[in-house]
Formats: structure tokens, sequence, C-alpha cells
């Protein structure tokens, strides 16, 4: 994979599905890309891989790195080898002022893929970690009933992520899908909420290559209705 392009194994719709049984290993993954997110097999936590490496942030508030990552799957990821376009500093009061730098920077990248980092000082971020799938095809609006929520406060550390454009709901999450793990490694999660600490270094790069890869001989993926469920998916990923 050249820098600044987008790779995704499987779809958002088949989390929905409960497709999560399969998948490739996560060192197939990092062949592809050193920045991105996902979740492992059953849904078991939320993904960061953060400079080439990929860490499994858990239910119970734990952090794992994953240090074999040929043995550990993944049914969903998206990863890019990133290198931003553009570095600024900036004092980011929400999800919503940071959509509105996003605009400011790239006027024009509505309709393409954004991967974004901001490294520094939180004043506040909530998140949320899946704890997993009770039984196989168990859905994603069910896992996340079961999710368990964490507020931080005046906690350094980085947050990752992409912005997919509008027409891609369904194949991945439309609009900004960014994780958190804090500086020591031991914290983070999926970002429902944050509010910097004066400014944090923002690196975004804007992508216009997408590779999709969809599972193979997968009977959980070949029966799933993958129906565009647009509600489902933001009541989801927040």
């Amino acid at each position: 994979m050249a820098q600044n392009e987008v790779f995704q194994y499987s779809l958002i719709s088949a989390l929905m599905d409960g497709v999560a049984t399969h998948g490739i290993p996560i060192s197939r993954v990092l062949d592809h890309g050193n920045h991105g997110l996902g979740t492992f097999k059953s849904m078991n936590g939320e993904m960061i891989v953060l400079d080439g490496v990929c860490y499994q942030m858990k239910c119970d508030g734990t952090v794992e790195h994953i240090h074999t990552p040929e043995e550990v799957i993944t049914p969903f990821a998206t990863v890019a080898r990133f290198q931003p376009e553009v570095s600024t500093r900036a004092t980011i009061s929400s999800k919503k002022g940071l959509k509105e730098l996003l605009s400011k920077l790239f006027p024009h990248g509505k309709n393409h893929f954004l991967a974004i980092r901001m490294d520094g000082t939180f004043k506040r971020i909530e998140v949320r970690t899946a704890g997993g799938q009770c039984f196989p095809r168990e859905g994603m609006v069910a896992v996340a009933e079961r999710q368990t929520t964490n507020e931080f406060k005046g906690i350094k550390g980085t947050i990752i992520g992409f912005r997919c454009p509008a027409y891609v709901m369904g194949l991945n999450v439309a609009g900004d899908h960014l994780h958190f793990i804090d500086e020591e490694k031991q914290k983070g999660g999926h970002i429902l909420a944050f509010e910097t600490e004066g400014d944090v270094e923002v690196g975004v790069s804007l992508m216009s290559k997408f590779h999709l890869e969809v599972p193979t001989e997968d009977e959980e993926f070949n029966e799933a209705s993958l129906v565009h469920d647009k509600d489902g998916i933001q009541k989801v990923e927040g």
C-alpha cells in the first residue's frame, strides 16, 4: 500500500449483522497500514493501530499490546499508511469543533476520506469499549448495549481515526470515527466526546484511493443480510 490510501477489511454492515467469528490476522492488516482502528474476534474490545503497533482496548478498562499479530483475528479493520499532508496546532472543544476544523483545513474534502491524528493533553475524553458477543451472530446493536463507558480527565495521549464520506455509510461509518489511547498505553476506547486542554498537535491527510477486501468462505458473511442500517450504525458508533 502506498501512503495515504485506505485499506478496509469487511463491512460495518457485516458487524451490525454479527459477522465476527472469523476474519484475517492482524499481521495482514499491519501490512497495509500503520494507522487505524477496528475490532477483534467476537467484537471483543476496540482496536487502535498507532505507529504500526496494534492495541486491544478491553471493556474491563485494560489495554493489551498485540505482540503476536499473526495469531490474533480481526473481523473488521480500517487502516492507512499515514503521512500527514497538513499539520497544525489547535484547541478543540468537541467533536463538532473537530468537524469544523477539518472542513476548514480541507474545504473541498467533503466527498473524500480523511485520516486524522491528534497528540496532546485532553481536558476530558469519554470513551466506550464493547464487551463482545455472548453468542455467534449476535448483532452489534445488542453487543453495544453491554458496552462499558469511561471518562478520563487531564490525560495525555493520542486520538486517531478517519472521516468517511456519506456515500460509504454501510461499508464504513460515515463521518468521524475516532479511537483514543493514553500516553502510557493503559487506557483508551472508542471516542464519544472529547475536549482538548489547550492546543494539541493535529495531522490530517486527504485520501482518494479506497481498497476493500470482503470475507471469503465465511458462512456468517455469506448469509448476512447486509441491509443499510444508518440509524443503527449511528446509534452504535456515536
